[in-house]
């Protein structure tokens, strides 16, 4: 299973819908090669417009039981992603866990160095 990080919290709503949508399009083309995936993004966007949190805060220990059973990490390198609290924070507890890190971009993919 892999696991997509990509940025979500941002104060401006039209911001973390933008970055939905980003992380949708990745998930439905890692899915169109037919592997498995979990995107926080995705789960998180849809319970969010039912008054949960958006930020890493709260989803940490969520996230953090996704990412012990995945078998990959992939960071969806859109704005905002190295200044993310929450990607940061999944690429740690990824390598402590010893899962491989890879970079997304749109249309080319790369493993973490």
């Amino acid at each position: 299973m892999i696991y997509l990080a990509s940025p979500y919290s941002h104060p401006d709503p039209a911001v973390r819908d933008q970055r939905y949508l980003a992380a949708c399009r990745a998930a439905v083309d890692l899915l169109r090669t037919g592997v498995t995936v979990f995107s926080p993004v995705v789960q998180g966007h849809a319970l969010s417009r039912f008054g949960l949190p958006t930020d890493w805060g709260f989803w940490r220990r969520h996230d953090c039981e996704h990412l012990r059973r995945c078998d990959e990490v992939v960071v969806v390198t859109i704005d905002g992603w190295r200044e993310s609290v929450g990607v940061s924070a999944e690429i740690q507890l990824a390598r402590e866990f010893g899962k491989p890190v890879r970079y997304l971009t749109a249309g080319a993919e790369r493993t973490a160095p």
